[in-house]
């Protein structure tokens, strides 16, 4: 039942992971409810992910035999982002992640305890760069996850009211009042902003997130329609902190690609990327946690090096990564191609003499299941590849710029305590508003914690701002 004078006790703008998640955990404690979705759907970006979950000490885990425990996730967690974030906030998500994840279990979300080599096939992989495996990928990935929160949101009786985007907060005596949505105004106890992050709108892209515009015309956004920074504008209302300023996810990819990899494809296994010097620098399968900032730190263009006979095994169906689309590219420019490793050198600007000792010792280890220098045998083996790359020799060899280029998610939100509360400029919850998601601010951070990190700060801290959004109401 609503509280006497509102017309609901919880109003969620944003039906995201994160407002599904607040949504019905807040009518789970009986409240009355209401979500609003800017958009002509619900799901957000959490229904265009993979879905994987990254929690500690979960069943999952323990029925595979992994050893693990939120001390050791937080650890990795804060050391990763440089202790940039605020402890107890981390603390928080990394304690209440893996009861999260059971409480998805427990509403349908199916991962089974088997080992993933992938972010597509369910069951326990490896997120990124941490040392125990976290990442729980689920059935039907984030668009089932996203069917389960519904399906919750709709048993609890929480109506969704799609194509309607809030327009302001209602402010009574400094506290969050209600909403106004298509002209209305709807009283409630308590509001949670899980409208998403700012991608969708370059010019908040361009103030919160420089660092992506550096991609140039290589650009491309693959969040949801509806990140376009209404939390913002909504806490910028009520005078809230931002966290989280400059700091965004951009996954590395070729110059030309222009689709998620779902739909682009993949690049060819026998690769190898090189900086200005033609010198080999990373592991070409990191993780995208930290694949970004190792190109970011080469002082100039990174190149992606391979031959015909890559480019020829690479499968059809794809958007970008085919053997005719290469080929394609390779008249535009997008792609380098010369007859011989020292035409290609010259074309890339990279000392010739550099880069044929780096594709002769790249050849010297890869194709024989070992790499000394960066490992990359490690990573391929976690990825459940059991063939040693093919060696870099067919020519004509080929060349592309690889650099970060598609802009997932950004961290600029409102900054929120441990409670998922909104706070002030002087670090003061403001009554009756929380966030969570995209949205909250603070749980994201400088360098991304592998696959996973987004869509766990979705739903676990979209389920505590529901909980919590109840409690006040």
């Amino acid at each position: 039942m609503s509280t006497p004078g509102n017309d609901y006790d919880v109003i969620v703008i944003g039906g995201g992971g994160a407002g599904l998640a607040a949504a019905a955990s807040a009518a789970e404690r009986g409240r009355s409810v209401i979500l609003f979705e800017s958009e002509g759907e619900l799901g957000g970006s959490t229904q265009l992910s993979a879905g994987m979950f990254t929690a500690a000490a979960t069943s999952v885990q323990k029925a595979l035999g992994v050893d693990d425990t939120v001390d050791r996730y937080f650890q990795h967690y804060m050391d990763l982002n440089q202790w940039l974030l605020k402890p107890g906030l981390v603390r928080r998500f990394c304690e209440l992640a893996g009861p999260t994840l059971e409480w998805l279990l427990d509403l349908g979300v199916e991962v089974p305890a088997q080992v993933s080599s992938d972010a597509h096939t369910p069951g326990l992989t490896r997120a990124g760069v941490e040392d125990v495996w976290r990442a729980h990928v689920p059935r039907d990935q984030g668009y089932g996850l996203v069917q389960v929160l519904d399906r919750a949101r709709k048993a609890a009786g929480v109506e969704a009211v799609l194509h309607t985007r809030v327009e302001r907060l209602l402010v009574e005596e400094g506290r969050v009042r209600g909403v106004v949505a298509d002209g209305v105004e709807l009283r409630s106890g308590a509001v949670v902003v899980a409208s998403g992050g700012l991608a969708q709108d370059p010019a908040l892209v361009e103030r919160w997130f420089p660092d992506a515009l550096r991609a140039g015309d290589s650009l491309f956004v693959v969040a949801a329609p509806g990140s376009r920074g209404d939390h913002l504008a909504l806490g910028e209302q009520v005078g809230a902190s931002v966290a989280g300023d400059g700091w965004g996810l951009m996954l590395p990819t070729a110059q030309f690609v222009r689709h998620h990899h779902w739909q682009a494809g993949f690049p060819p296994v026998s690769r190898v990327h090189v900086n200005p010097r033609g010198r080999r620098f990373m592991d070409e399968d990191a993780s995208y946690a930290v694949s970004g900032g190792l190109i970011d730190a080469q002082g100039g263009p990174a190149w992606m090096v391979f031959d015909d006979a890559a480019r020829r095994a690479l499968p059809e169906g794809y958007a970008d990564w085919t053997p005719s689309r290469v080929t394609e590219h390779v008249g535009t420019g997008a792609v380098v191609a010369a007859e011989d490793l020292s035409g290609l050198a010259e074309r890339i600007g990279v000392p010739a003499d550099h880069l044929l000792a780096t594709v002769e010792r790249w050849n010297d280890q890869l194709p024989h299941g070992s790499d000394v220098d960066f490992q990359r045998d490690q990573t391929l083996a976690a990825k459940g590849v059991t063939t040693p790359p093919a060696p870099i020799a067919t020519p004509p060899f080929h060349a592309t710029r690889v650099l970060p280029t598609e802009l997932v998610c950004t961290h600029a939100g409102l900054e929120i305590d441990a409670n998922a509360a909104v706070l002030d400029q002087r670090a003061r919850p403001i009554p009756g508003l929380y966030a969570a998601g995209e949205a909250g601010g603070g749980v994201l951070g400088n360098r991304y914690v592998g696959g996973g990190n987004a869509v766990a700060n979705a739903l676990t801290l979209g389920r505590l701002a529901g909980q919590n959004a109840a409690a006040t109401a």
